[in-house]
């Protein structure tokens, strides 16, 4: 859905100035400063030109000099780049003779559109074969990005004026226009064929792709041209080597008559960033001249198919970001790196001479990315929630937070997945508790029984066990569940936290029977059954109403042990009568060793076992 969003908003319009942004800035980056600058020559009027000179426009008699002198030098071409559609004398006959004589001064018109008006061509000029149009194509931002080889008035097709001067230059090389070799259509100089821009090229959208248009990669924008001022070439200054077998190209320079343009070079909105009208041709003629002799191709678009696959692509990074990513550190770096890919791609193809688009990529990438990153986000807190409302009130927070940690290893969706491992079983019972809760009123014996089994749940939590339930006053509890034990130490040291928790129950006890005492309520002993062994833990229930809890015969030895022969007498550590007696499985004793103080009851029958099961009797730790 993004994507489709995104390839929509490319096709009307919104990433468009980004896109030209972005554009901009590849051609900056990947712009290198060649070492010799291009072949053609500026003459620059500049204001100082113009206080010297005393008037402006420059008279008729200035210019017919100026192309004098120039002419001498053996130029292939020479590029008016002023409007003389009327006279300025003195000197006019003298500019007309110059004119009549020359056949490689290329002079401009303005064909204008509807909202600049018509400039006709040069008084001076009759061969209409030497002028050419200086029209500029400014994007919205005013910024030149495109050149004009033909332009069509609606009854005659003319010529740009860089173009003119190309082929002045280009002619003595056999360069000439040809058809274009897959479309007769297209021009064709030399090595390379103008292939003519079309409205939704590259990052455009419905631009006005009228006259025969093309890209500019101001390859040569950081090489200066050679130049000179108007007085320097007035006074003899230009060296003929500088003007020989060149194009001479004659502009304004000064601030007052407003003839500059913005470019991609131009970052900032300062009259140092701005190009003079007569250098911008300058420019575009270099890169004709360049294509033609070198063949380097004007910038080049992929279809609209490519495109399209290409943002999809990276919606489909930017999800994967969202579903790879579920720290926000990771997820950071990730982006990061999947941005500096795209960036570093899209120089390369650039550079190649591929105008690849990269804002709705990017746009893509960030959007799905962080709509997939919520989602999973949404979705893991959902799981979160189900975990910890299976566990989080019968574990510690560090049990919790691995319980956490490692879902993947026993989460199915929003259930349990059932699982068979090895883990200890704890059970404790109150002894004779029916005829304490005969003599105790209903709200006294809740309050009375919530306290028991607020303590015992913290001696079990401090102990890294899970209560599993309560059943009346029994409670179950097991070490070593839902986080899989995969070793012998592991499995031993949740046996071993077992039963150091059936002895911090007794301590707990005897605190809590002398409160009682004082208060005048019942005192009790407790009993409790520990048995480590294999077992299958999952969840039970439905999806209202779901309960995580273990099953298999581990859980039964460890009922049975807490309620074997209930009228034994509990041993503490003294040899004294204790107020809790534990005992334990021989599976539990194998893992606990010598930790405890323990005493061998024998090998009995429990209850539904036919097999004798070796018990033993825990009265304290060892020290």
């Amino acid at each position: 859905m993004v994507c489709l969003c995104a390839i929509g908003a490319r096709n009307i319009g919104w990433f468009e100035f980004l896109e030209l942004a972005a554009y901009d800035y590849c051609l900056r980056f990947t712009t290198p400063k060649t070492p010799m600058p291009p072949p053609i020559v500026l003459i620059n009027i500049s204001e100082d030109d113009i206080n010297k000179l005393g008037r402006w426009p420059v008279s008729d008699a200035n210019l017919a000099l100026l192309f004098k002198k120039l002419s001498s030098f053996g130029p292939r071409a020479m590029g008016l780049d002023l409007y003389r559609d009327i006279p300025v004398p003195p000197g006019s006959s003298q500019l007309v003779n110059i004119f009549s004589k020359s056949q490689n001064i290329v002079t401009v018109k303005k064909i204008g559109d509807d909202k600049s008006s018509t400039i006709k061509p040069p008084y001076m000029v009759k061969n209409m074969d030497l002028v050419g149009f200086n029209d500029i194509i400014v994007d919205t931002g005013g910024i030149v990005r495109r050149g004009l080889l033909f332009m069509d008035d609606g009854e005659t097709s003319s010529y740009s004026f860089a173009l003119q001067l190309s082929l002045l230059y280009l002619q003595p090389d056999g360069i000439t226009p040809e058809p274009g070799e897959q479309n007769e259509q297209h021009l064709r100089l030399g090595k390379t064929t103008f292939v003519p821009f079309e409205s939704s090229d590259g990052g455009y959208v419905k631009a006005d792709a009228r006259g025969y248009q093309f890209l500019l990669d101001f390859k040569e924008a950081k090489t200066p041209f050679i130049s000179f001022s108007l007085t320097e070439a007035l006074s003899d200054k230009v060296p003929a080597e500088a003007v020989r077998d060149k194009i001479v190209l004659i502009g304004v320079t000064a601030e007052s008559l407003k003839d500059f343009f913005y470019t991609p070079f131009s970052r900032v909105a300062d009259s140092e960033q701005k190009m003079p009208g007569h250098e911008l041709h300058a420019r575009i003629a270099s890169q004709i001249i360049r294509s033609a002799v070198k063949g380097d191709k004007p910038m080049r678009y992929i279809n609209e198919l490519k495109e399209w696959s290409w943002i999809v692509l990276w919606g489909l990074v930017g999800g994967l970001l969202g579903l790879w990513g579920r720290s926000l550190s990771r997820l950071f770096l990730f982006g990061l790196f999947s941005l500096s890919v795209l960036a570093v791609t899209s120089l390369v193809f650039f550079k190649l001479g591929w105008w690849v688009p990269v804002v709705p990529p990017a746009a893509v990438w960030l959007v799905s990315g962080a709509l997939v990153a919520a989602y999973n986000s949404y979705h893991e807190k959902i799981q979160r929630d189900q975990v910890m409302q299976l566990f989080s009130r019968h574990v510690s927070p560090d049990v919790a937070n691995a319980i956490w940690q490692h879902k993947e290893d026993f989460m199915d969706g929003a259930r349990p997945r059932p699982q068979k491992l090895t883990a200890t079983v704890f059970f404790t019972d109150i002894k004779g508790f029916t005829s304490v809760s005969e003599k105790m009123d209903p709200p006294t014996l809740m309050d009375w029984l919530n306290e028991y089994m607020e303590a015992m749940a913290q001696v079990v939590i401090s102990h890294g066990g899970i209560i599993n339930k309560y059943i009346g006053d029994a409670v179950m509890a097991v070490f070593g569940i839902p986080v899989v034990r995969t070793t012998d130490a592991e499995i031993s040291t949740d046996a071993v936290n077992a039963v150091a928790c059936a002895l911090s129950m007794s301590e707990r006890l005897e605190t809590l029977n002398k409160d009682w005492q004082a208060r005048g309520l019942a005192t009790i002993k407790m009993r409790v059954g520990i048995y480590t062994g294999e077992l299958v833990a999952g969840s039970l229930g439905s999806s209202q109403r779901m309960e995580y809890t273990v099953i298999g015969d581990t859980v039964n030895i460890a009922s049975r042990l807490e309620s074997f022969d209930k009228d034994s007498v509990e041993i503490g550590a003294d040899g004294e009568k204790s107020i809790c007696r534990i005992l334990i499985g021989e599976g539990t004793a194998k893992y606990v060793g010598d930790r405890f103080l323990m005493k061998k009851v024998g090998a009995v029958s429990l209850k539904g076992k036919d097999e004798k099961i070796t018990i033993y009797m825990v009265y304290g730790k060892t020290v």
